[in-house]
């Protein structure tokens, strides 16, 4: 059986907090990650995966950090020690079949995102995942079946299609803030009608007050649609911002700060670039009924 987190708090945000909480004893007790290492006899490794939320940390390891960066203090020492047990508890993303066919990056994207403030997405090629049908999305993986396995392929598009009901469609949802390239507009992803129906989908989520979506125009967005995508997500405090990026069948959680600063200065430019919601929600709309009409297309 699965061990859900309630509705109150969640592994992530525990997970998030402790690293976070670890990252900043180990510096105030002026320990290097590699001194923490050759101290416990444990791998640098170890210890950077623990501080950037990658593995959970047992009680017994956790009590030998907070022995080691003097935490005396049993209401902090309790709090952490309440976030490791948290952390450990077990959501729809540590079902086995998720785990075997996801990546690691986008594993931990599940847990976070779920628990997010704000959320910037950039995208110069493809509606995002969240926001897909099922049939778009059949079609862009099918279109890696190659690279891909059947299996992976289909706990992909039902990971996509669960995100929307966890992140978007809960009580408390974040601000998504997306940025779509205008060539978006012009690609038939599994053709007119799917398109279509793509683009009537995509309507529907920005009816919704949280979502807000904006077409960036191919002249003034030309040189910032060079990117590859990515995502920023907030959870109300700077430090516990992190960036996702992903390439072809690549992707990665990123971190470092002067790199999610980088991209949060991207985002505002192309967002400041392109046009506003009711202009963009326009030009959606006219390329949907231009589909569903059968309008002849421009294909890349």
């Amino acid at each position: 059986m699965r061990d859900d987190p309630g509705p109150g708090e969640s592994p992530a945000a525990a997970r998030r907090r402790l690293r976070l909480a670890l990252r900043r004893a180990r510096e105030a007790a002026g320990f290097t990650q590699g001194k923490v290492a050759d101290t416990l006899d444990w791998s640098v490794s170890k210890v950077n995966r623990i501080e950037k939320g990658d593995v959970t940390v047992s009680s017994t390891d956790l009590r030998a950090l907070l022995a080691l960066y003097g935490v005396v203090d049993p209401d902090r020492a309790e709090r952490m020690l309440r976030d490791a047990r948290t952390s450990r508890r077990r959501g729809w993303w540590d079902e086995p079949r998720y785990r075997e066919h996801l990546t690691p990056a986008m594993l931990q994207l599940l847990q976070l995102e779920s628990d997010a403030s704000a959320i910037r997405v950039f995208q110069p090629t493809l509606i995002p995942g969240m926001l897909q049908t099922r049939e778009y999305g059949e079609f862009v993986l099918n279109f890696w079946r190659s690279e891909l396995p059947e299996a992976d392929r289909v706990l992909r598009l039902e990971a996509r299609l669960r995100r929307r009901e966890h992140v978007l469609d809960r009580p408390d949802p974040p601000e998504f803030h997306l940025v779509l390239d205008e060539s978006v507009l012009w690609r038939t992803i599994g053709g007119p009608q799917v398109m279509a129906r793509q683009f009537a989908h995509l309507l529907q989520q920005m009816r919704a007050p949280h979502v807000r979506v904006r077409v960036a125009p191919f002249a003034d967005a030309a040189i910032m649609a060079m990117l590859a995508p990515f995502t920023l997500l907030d959870f109300g405090d700077e430090d516990n911002a992190l960036l996702y990026r992903e390439g072809i069948l690549i992707d990665e959680i990123v971190h470092a700060a002067q790199r999610i600063d980088r991209h949060r200065g991207y985002f505002a430019h192309l967002w400041a670039a392109a046009h506003d919601e009711a202009t963009s929600a326009r030009l959606i709309a006219e390329r949907a009924a231009a589909l569903g009409d059968g309008e002849p297309v421009v294909r890349d």
